[in-house]
């Protein structure tokens, strides 16, 4: 098994597995419902992809020439957890300086960026009402921000 330079990523062999070092996982609080889940894992991985240039593949193309978007190089893993799950994956994350995004109760009620960001800035690190937190790490610090947490079904 080899790894790309520079990248983390170990390459496997033709027939095997690509294997990853690092790890990007999205937190949803358990109580959502589906459409807000839905919603809040979009926000969450747009935050990492836009900050992080490494976890961005190549762009697609189909078998006609047609090309696609470039997507995330490797699998997000989806966790949920209680509201307590959240508010102790916050602090372990922000105590590991894990890059990270965060969506709060509040964003529900805006439609724009600048209202979300004025929404964020608006309530103190240990008041905000986490429901969706999305990291990108080594895999064993990702893992232990997530302490607690389950798969998502």
């Amino acid at each position: 098994m080899t790894t790309a330079e520079g990248t983390g990523v170990s390459t496997g062999t033709a027939a095997g597995p690509v294997r990853f070092d690092t790890k990007i996982a999205v937190l949803l609080r358990e109580d959502l419902e589906t459409w807000q889940r839905l919603n809040v894992t979009a926000f969450l991985v747009s935050g990492l992809g836009t900050a992080l240039p490494e976890v961005i593949g190549e762009p697609y193309e189909d078998a006609d020439g047609v090309r696609y978007q470039s997507m995330f190089r490797q699998p997000v893993l989806v966790f949920e957890g209680t509201k307590e799950t959240l508010t102790a994956a916050h602090a372990r994350v922000l105590s590991r300086s894990l890059p990270r995004a965060v969506f709060t109760s509040d964003l529900f009620a805006t439609g724009n960026d600048r209202d979300n960001r004025a929404a964020v800035r608006a309530v103190p690190t240990a008041g905000l009402d986490v429901v969706g937190l999305a990291v990108y790490g080594p895999r064993n610090a990702v893992d232990k921000v997530l302490k607690g947490a389950r798969m998502h079904p």
